[in-house]
């Protein structure tokens, strides 16, 4: 009989997280490369396969999109309508739950991934390691303060507020902030912006990540300066070229995002960034494809 859940404790490798352990004793990475999407170049983006295999090959942060559905429940999605991703048509903003999780949102990217359904948030959360930091991009968009709320409210009841930071604006960290005032924020408000405007802002407001844009390149020591002694780490986006990986590195980059995990984490391994062993909670088990 196919027995419907498969524990994530029998990765090789992995380490037990003791329940007992407090979320200070967890170790985090320091530096490394961030699954954009997981990994998305050759699995489908935001789905707990394309996580598992991010996590199987040793990435130090995950990145992933959410969306509320018409009965407030929130998925992972990219995009604000379904069409791109899965078998469907229309808004995630328009469907609910039930809709969304009928649909296919693996064959696009390969047979072997037909079946692939669209996590909820809850979900993705619950099947990550305790110890690798989690990207949780929130896009603005009008019911973006409910939408955040919402996913402060999980992050706090499945005791991730180690680990999990919001991207967004300030709208939006301020509507996380009021369901927990200590959560991490990566700021998002002025990124396309001036630099140096958006790194004296970052400071300011205290945020604990910032997401620079490769278009502007890293050639900003004083502003690298700054956040470094800040204490603000500092999110690339994105990387697909091995080769430009230790550079990055030295110029003071603490994370590159990327699609093309399995080749970054081997470049991050030769640059002196071990891959990460994740530790699970003992009690999390992933449902089967």
């Amino acid at each position: 009989m196919r027995k419907s859940f498969w524990f994530v404790l029998l990765f090789s490798g992995i380490l037990e997280y003791s329940a007992a352990a407090g979320a200070e004793q967890i170790e985090l990475p320091r530096r490394g490369i961030a699954a954009h999407r997981g990994a998305s170049a050759t699995y489908p983006e935001n789905t707990l396969a394309a996580f598992r295999e991010a996590i199987r090959l040793g990435v130090h942060q995950m990145e992933f999109d959410i969306k509320m559905t018409k009965d407030k429940r929130l998925v992972l999605m990219h995009d604000a309508a379904v069409d791109r991703t899965t078998n469907g048509r229309g808004r995630v903003a328009d469907l609910t739950l039930e809709e969304i999780r009928r649909l296919d949102a693996g064959r696009w990217k390969g047979a072997q991934f037909a079946g692939e359904h669209p996590p909820t948030f809850e979900e993705a959360l619950a099947m990550m390691p305790m110890n690798i930091w989690l990207n949780v991009h929130v896009h603005s968009l009008p019911n973006e303060a409910e939408l955040v709320e919402a996913a402060a409210r999980e992050i706090v009841r499945q005791k991730r507020t180690h680990q999990t930071f919001l991207a967004v604006g300030h709208r939006g960290a301020e509507a996380a902030r009021r369901i927990c005032p200590e959560i991490l924020i990566c700021n998002m408000e002025r990124q396309g912006g001036k630099v140096q405007e958006y790194v004296m802002d970052t400071v300011a407001r205290r945020d604990a990540f910032i997401q620079l844009l490769r278009q502007y390149g890293v050639n900003w020591p004083n502003e690298i300066r700054r956040l470094k002694e800040a204490g603000v780490r500092i999110n690339y986006c994105c990387i697909n070229e091995p080769g430009s990986l230790a550079a990055l590195y030295a110029a003071g980059v603490d994370f590159v995002l990327t699609d093309e995990v399995e080749r970054m984490v081997e470049a991050a391994r030769q640059a002196g960034v071990e891959p990460w062993k994740p530790i699970f909670r003992s009690s999390v088990a992933v449902p089967e494809k």
